[in-house]
């Protein structure tokens, strides 16, 4: 496929990676190694970047801390990657206010997530992501992640925001591949799958690239199976996609900033701090973490 055309079907790349912010010791933020994570994430096969989303411990950083880091990102890799930026609060005025922030410090897009615990109805929901929508001129990718919001985005919802010039894309963590069938069915929305162990089930139904956590780790290896699946090869797709299930199993049998950040640290890349309420992994979890990313074959762990 010409890079033309990949970007006619998705418009804000195709393996992305759902960024951490690296702290120091002491839990400040360290944009010298946000400016080290991010340009290693690009050498290892990462086309974009999304960061201040849950996984960049948006719930704990300051609006001033997040522009700074969508800065820092721009500065480092922003010639060779998309730099998507979390914009999300369940009041829209704020989320409005930090996608402003974000397109100023030189984002190129804006993930936008439904409004998380006053749990509105879906005529609410539309109107929070529509009006984020129209703060800027960045195009937007939705959140869908109903387990963590408690409330879905609706089919016939995500068809009318799809009405929106500027609502293009979708990452989707809602776990129901009739939903979603029925939605990339009915809108032209580019659908990214927001759930590691649906990235390949998700491809199979329209999607178009991901927006990885374990893409920290296995970012080369999710684009050879993206392009072995475009290519027909279903075989080398599917061997791929159960090769990394360990690495899936791994990053999720607790917290996914506490697992990454403790790889990395490992692996010498960043440190491995995280803010309250997060806390470090016990010995006990990391080395079952340890023995899950040896068995899913990333380099820098044996079992």
């Amino acid at each position: 496929m010409s890079q033309q055309a990949a970007s006619q079907i998705a418009p804000l790349g195709r393996v992305l990676t759902a960024m951490v912010t690296p702290f120091r010791d002491d839990l400040s933020l360290d944009l010298d190694a946000v400016q080290v994570l991010a340009t290693y994430l690009v050498d290892q096969g990462n086309d974009g970047l999304v960061v201040n989303g849950t996984t960049g411990e948006s719930p704990t950083t300051t609006d001033h801390e997040q522009e700074m880091v969508v800065r820092a990102v721009v500065e480092a890799v922003g010639d060779r990657a998309i730099v998507i930026a979390g914009a999300s609060s369940n009041d829209p005025v704020h989320a409005s206010e930090r996608a402003r922030l974000a397109a100023k410090a030189g984002a190129h897009g804006l993930l936008v997530v439904s409004p998380y615990y006053n749990r509105p109805p879906q005529e609410g929901v539309l109107r929070h992501l529509t009006m984020v929508a129209d703060s800027t001129e960045l195009p937007v990718m939705l959140y869908d992640i109903p387990g963590r919001t408690g409330v879905a985005i609706d089919v016939e919802t995500m068809v009318r925001a799809a009405e929106h010039e500027r609502i293009v894309a979708v990452k989707d963590a809602k776990g129901d591949l009739a939903a979603s069938s029925w939605a990339i069915s009915r809108s032209n929305l580019a659908w990214y799958s927001g759930e590691d162990v649906l990235n390949l089930p998700l491809l199979s139904v329209g999607g178009v690239g991901f927006v990885s956590v374990a893409g920290h780790l296995a970012a080369r290896r999710l684009g050879e199976m993206l392009a072995a699946h475009e290519s027909g090869d279903v075989f080398t797709a599917t061997r791929l996609h159960l090769g990394l299930l360990p690495v899936y199993t791994g990053i999720f049998r607790t917290q996914g900033v506490m697992t990454v950040k403790a790889a990395l640290s490992q692996l010498g890349v960043i440190g491995g701090a995280v803010r309250p309420p997060l806390v470090d992994l016990t010995q006990e979890e990391f080395a079952t973490l340890t023995l899950d990313l040896a068995d899913g074959g990333v380099e820098g762990f044996t079992a």
